[in-house]
Order: C-alpha cells, then structure tokens, then sequence
C-alpha cells in the first residue's frame, strides 16, 4: 500500500487495523474524560473533589502497570486487550445507565472512576507492548508510536469539543453512552488482527521476579532513569489542567462547559502538532534533545495560561493550553520512542511498564496536589506552581543531557541504529604494522 513517508507504518495491515478502530474508541474516551470532571464539578461545586475524582481515576497507575507490563510478557497481548476492552465496554455502559436514571452520586462516581483507572492501567501498558508486532518492518515501530500520539490527539481536539456540547445539550449520560459504542470498533478490529508474534515469553520465572527485573532494568539503566524521571515530573505538573478546566471556565471566565472542551481541544491542537512533528522525523538521533525542549515548552504553555486566565484573555489562555498539549505529547511520545528502541523484545513489556508507571502514575499525584492548591490560592495560580516545578524538572534534564547522549550514542552503535565510523588511514596502518621484535 503506497502511504506517504510520514504514515509509513499505516503500511503494515494489522497496525492499520488497529489504529482506525483505535481511533473511533479514543474518541469516545475523550468524550467521556470531559464528562466525568464535568459531572463531578457538577455534582460537587468543588475544585478539591474533582481532584480527587481525577486522582481515583490514575491512581491504579501506580500499582497496576507494573503487573499489567509483566503480565503481557507472558500471555497473548491480543487476547489481554479484546478481554480488557470488553469490560471497558460494560463499564461505560453501567456508568451511562446510573447516570441517566438519576442514581449517580459523586461516591459512586469516586468507584467508577477508580475501576477504569484499573481497567486503562491494563489496556496503556498492554497496548504500548503491543505494537511491535502489529509493523512489518521494525524501523516502522517509532513511526507507530508517533502515529498513536497524533491519534491520541487528534481525537483529543475533536473529543472533548462534542464532549462538551453533548453535555450541553442532553447531559452526560449521552458521553458515557456513545463511548461504550465505541470500544465495539476497536474489540472488533482486534478480532480481525493476525500479530506477527503471540506476544507471550516464558521466562521460567515467577510473576514477582518478572515484575521486579523489569523495575531493576530501567531503574539502574543511565537512559532509562532520567527519560522516566523527567516523564512523571512533567506528568505531575502538566496533567492536572484537566480537573483545573471545570473551575476556571466557571469561576474565572464565568462561562461552561463549551468553553472547557474549548481549552481541552487547543491541548489537542498542540498535542496533534507535536505528534505529526514528532511522526516526520526519519531516525530517533536527537530525540534526547527533544526532551528537553518539549518539557520546556510545556512549562511555558502552563505559565502563560495560568497569567492569561487570571485577566479572562480567552485568546492568550487558548495558545497556552496549546502549548501545554506540545509539550506534554512531545515529552512522553518522545520517552516512549526512546524507550522502545533501546529494550529488548523480551523485556519490553515489563520496562514499558515502567515508563507508563512513571507517566501515568504522576499524574494523579498532579491532581491531587492541584485541587488542593487550587482550593487555597486559586486554578489559575495552583497551575502557575505547577508550571514553575515543570521548569525546574526541564532544567535538571538539561544538566544532565550531555551525559545522556553519550550512553545514548554507544547503545544505538550497538544495535546498529547508527552506523560505525570507518576505520580511518592512520588506525589501518597501525593495525597492519607487525609488532617490534
């Protein structure tokens, strides 16, 4: 199939598969993302627990990634991901059917969240492990990943903008409804799929073991530890505008919920740049350096929307939450392609845990200590902090970047990412100079 460059990997028919029913079901999480905050603002009038709703809903990062990641080291990742997407389904479902009859309470709502925080936590880490064997060719696996962070946010732009006008006109359930549609396209492109591998490793070792190398990997590895510490930090810092939205549209703009799927949308514009910027790129040599420089754009973007919405400057507000989705995707599509080009096959799903670990895991943290401060000092200023920390985090990983592209350049010389300087005139003759008698 001739695709243009950029889209090299749609070339592979299983990715291609998997990626438009992908599609369809993201766009659905979108919608139901915007709900949830919506609802629980709704339900509560209050920043502190719709932080606390968006903390149940990523807190399950942090303790079932690391199982989930050595889990689809050992069966059928396939299997593991139409089982999960199943009960994603019935649990969309169930969260429409309570909502529509009137019985949701912000209790309840805490519950739901926290089981699709469980139920994601599975469906990330598996899905991350999952893409090697849906391309032919294995140069195609950072364009992969590039091409899921420009899905992920293309449907993030459209999402949360019908999201909000959905809501708008007939209510959440409507959201919770038309997601649990959409997890049928991609159950049912999963069923279509012939992976290129099972995607089970036996290793002879017990679950914990398995679990615990992956975690001894990627924390003693000198490009895995800073790649996943600056991931989380910048997840801690950056995330928590989705449970800040809700109360700055209403409190600071004196407006609802279209101008919160509005902000939410120009995080998907931003995202969608990045990822496209992000899926052009022909190698991952230098992609360390972008890091650096899309982790600092996202504490930029937060600094400026906090400053802009404090005086209702609508326009400024939507160019920094712009930023802020750049940023965000760019730092953690970034760290993933790394991730995945430097671990081997047989690791991959227990390190990539990590990573999600990491990514995910902090940002319930974020939330938590955003609803917090913002019931104290205010959204807008809570986020000002929280882009302050970003930078600082941006900064640390400067420091330390020349170190990183050193270990960086021997691993790809290894693997043969990057071709080995020839022997040069001088080191030939050397070598063919008998030795003194």
């Amino acid at each position: 199939m001739h695709l243009p460059y950029a889209l090299r990997a749609l070339r592979s028919t299983n990715f291609r598969r998997y990626y438009f029913g992908q599609t369809v079901s993201q766009l659905g999480s979108w919608m139901q993302s915007v709900a949830i905050m919506w609802l629980a603002y709704r339900l509560t009038n209050s920043t502190a627990a719709t932080g606390t709703i968006g903390f149940l809903a990523l807190i399950p990062f942090l303790f079932v990634t690391p199982i989930a990641g050595a889990l689809s080291d050992r069966v059928s990742r396939r299997k593991l991901l139409i089982v999960v997407q199943s009960i994603l389904f019935v649990h969309a479902l169930a969260l429409a059917t309570m909502t529509y009859t009137g019985h949701m309470t912000v209790n309840l709502l805490g519950a739901f969240a926290f089981m699709q925080g469980v139920l994601s936590a599975l469906e990330v880490t598996t899905r991350h492990a999952f893409f090697v064997q849906l391309v032919e060719q294995r140069a195609h696996l950072p364009n992969a990943i590039a091409l899921n962070s420009a899905n992920i946010n293309a449907t993030r732009l459209i999402g949360p903008a019908i999201g909000g006008l959905v809501i708008a006109a007939v209510g959440e359930a409507a959201c919770f409804g038309i997601n649990a549609v959409s997890y049928l396209a991609v159950v049912y492109q999963l069923t279509r799929i012939k992976p290129s591998a099972s995607g089970r490793i036996s290793t002879g070792q017990s679950l914990a073991r398995d679990l615990i190398e992956g975690w001894r990997i990627a924390l003693t590895s000198p490009i895995i530890l800073p790649l996943v510490l600056i991931v989380g930090l910048v997840s801690f810092a950056i995330n928590p505008y989705s449970i800040l939205m809700p109360a700055i549209a209403v409190e600071t703009f004196g407006k609802g919920a279209e101008l919160h799927g509005i902000f939410v949308s120009a995080v998907g514009i931003g995202a969608l740049t990045g990822a496209i910027l992000l899926a052009r790129r022909e190698n991952v040599r230098g992609l360390s350096r972008w890091v650096a420089i899309t982790a600092s754009i996202a504490a930029v973007g937060a600094m400026i929307f906090s400053l802009f919405a404090s005086m209702q400057n609508t326009t400024m507000s939507i160019i920094g939450m712009a930023l802020v989705g750049m940023g965000l995707m760019g730092t953690s599509a970034t760290v993933n392609t790394i991730i995945q080009t430097v671990v081997d096959d047989d690791k991959r799903g227990r390190v990539v845990s990590v990573y999600s670990t990491f990514f995910a895991g902090g940002a319930p943290l974020g939330h938590a200590f955003a609803g917090w401060t913002a019931s104290q000092i205010g959204a807008p200023n809570a986020y000002l902090l929280l882009g302050c920390v970003c930078a600082l985090g941006a900064a640390a990983f400067m420091f330390n970047l020349p170190n990183l592209k050193r270990h960086l350049r021997a691993e790809y010389l290894d693997r043969g990412i990057i071709p080995k300087a020839p022997p040069t005139a001088i080191t030939v003759a050397a070598s063919e100079t008998p030795p003194e008698k």
